[in-house]
């Protein structure tokens, strides 16, 4: 599939998503060059899950986290790395401030309406599932033994 055709697939995949009242998600729309949707989550209002269409393969972006201040760095990124194994395609990161991050990439010729829906519900529930570990760690408190 060519980078043209995955971006229509994209956009008519996600302009779907916001109407469904009961799916979590409460816009879709372009910025800045790649494909934005955002999901409601308990702990904060929402996640904006980035989608960037390349030459090769379609990126996977969300915020997570703000860099942990040094006494609770370890655990934050324990919580994550433990975590990282459960993940098909996204998995948790840093970039260069620090803050943590939940990325992927997909081959343009593995993206289907199918693999969108995928990727929406796996960074749904990665999110919420580290969020709330994250809060606990930058309170002092672990959540994972």
């Amino acid at each position: 599939m060519s980078a043209a055709e995955v971006r229509r697939l994209v956009d008519r995949v996600t302009a779907r998503w916001a109407p469904d009242a009961g799916g979590g998600v409460v816009w879709a729309g372009d910025h800045e060059g790649r494909r934005g949707v955002r999901l409601e989550q308990r702990g904060r209002d929402f996640t904006t899950l980035w989608l960037g269409i390349g030459e090769r393969t379609l990126a996977v972006e969300a915020y997570v986290f703000s860099a942990p201040p040094p006494g609770e760095r370890e655990e934050a990124f324990r919580q994550c790395l433990a975590r990282n194994l459960s993940g098909r395609r996204l998995h948790f990161a840093l970039d260069r401030h620090g803050d943590l991050l939940l990325v992927g990439r997909v081959p343009l010729a593995e993206v289907s309406e199918g693999e969108l829906e995928l990727l929406l519900g796996e960074a749904h529930e990665a999110i919420a599932l580290v969020l709330p570990a994250l809060i606990a760690a930058a309170r002092g408190r672990e959540t994972i033994p």
